[in-house]
């Protein structure tokens, strides 16, 4: 397959919010990229304190503080951003920076569904459908990431989708901040719409995968696929 036919798959099933608008945003967390660089600060550093204020966010929103929780869990997720930018601006991204970064990234989600959970046990008087919304939601979360990363281990790259993590993260802190002003529908719907996409982009990297290792020679598959398999898959 050409660069040219790679780079068109690439680009299908764009995500929600657009590459400009995803670079505004990073725009806007320059001058916090360069104090961290003035400061010392690694980029290893800064994906550790942002997994400390989504736990911090997750207490206050299992617990019932919702707006306050809303606003640390939106700090905690520019910083999400901060980590990768800072990696670049000082030398570029490391092998161990990036599994670290993801690592630490599957546990905050792990952690901050776990959170909304606890908010409707403790909170609603039929807790189930929530609940199970947020099981999904996270379950859904962790198969698109695992998808990329598996896509990453056989040599192609799985980018495409509705809703990679950046969109996950805008729906629910919209969704925990409207549930804060009494709104738990908000939530709820935040949860089911972040079940959907989630679901739908993994189902969307399925396909982009298989496209590409469909146009692949049958004997460069099959050299992968026993490389893959001596290494214990």
């Amino acid at each position: 397959m050409s660069a040219s036919h790679q780079a068109h798959d690439a680009s299908r099933g764009d995500s929600i919010l657009s590459t400009r608008t995803k670079q505004a945003g990073r725009a806007l967390l320059a001058p916090i990229v360069r104090l961290a660089l003035a400061l010392h600060i690694t980029a290893n550093m800064v994906t550790v304190f942002g997994l400390v204020i989504v736990i911090v966010a997750t207490i206050l929103v299992g617990t019932g503080n919702l707006l306050i929780g809303a606003l640390v869990l939106g700090f905690g997720s520019a910083l999400d951003a901060v980590d990768g930018s800072l990696a670049r601006a000082s030398g570029g991204t490391t092998k161990f920076g990036a599994f670290f970064d993801s690592t630490l990234d599957r546990a905050a989600e792990a952690i901050l569904y776990s959170g909304v959970a606890v908010y409707f046990m403790r909170t609603s008087e039929d807790p189930i459908v929530p609940v199970l919304l947020a099981m999904v939601a996270l379950t859904g979360s962790f198969l698109v990431s695992y998808s990329r990363a598996r896509a990453e281990g056989i040599g192609l790259s799985a980018e495409v989708g509705l809703a990679p993590r950046v969109e996950r993260l805008v729906l629910i802190v919209l969704g925990i901040g409207l549930a804060g002003f009494g709104f738990d529908w908000a939530l709820i719907g935040a949860l089911a719409i972040i079940a959907v996409l989630a679901v739908t982009t993994t189902v969307q990297r399925i396909w982009h995968v298989y496209r590409l290792t469909s146009a692949t020679p049958q004997g460069a598959t099959t050299a992968t696929t026993t490389k893959e398999s001596n290494q214990g898959g």
